[in-house]
């Protein structure tokens, strides 16, 4: 069970961290979302980077990927070292 639980967690937090790559990426080259890979990762992603962004300072740079990211990393730590 706990190899299971490992393996999710591996999974997912690779899942999302790439998810999180591309729509940084895609934002360069479709800043609007409008097309269904946009969409799709917009969707996936907003859900983890929305309630990030309420706590950083307005600027122009979104540092959310990047904390999203090493928060799922350390989430996926403790998680790990828990099972």
């Amino acid at each position: 069970m706990t190899e299971f639980f490992g393996t999710f967690v591996r999974l997912l937090t690779w899942a999302l961290t790439i998810a999180i790559v591309a729509r940084a990426l895609m934002s360069f080259v479709s800043p609007l979302g409008r097309d269904p890979v946009s969409a799709f990762l917009i969707q996936v992603t907003e859900p983890i980077l929305a309630p990030i962004r309420q706590f950083l300072p307005q600027s122009p740079l979104d540092f959310s990927p990047l904390i999203a990211i090493i928060l799922l990393q350390l989430i996926s730590r403790v998680l790990l070292r828990l099972a």
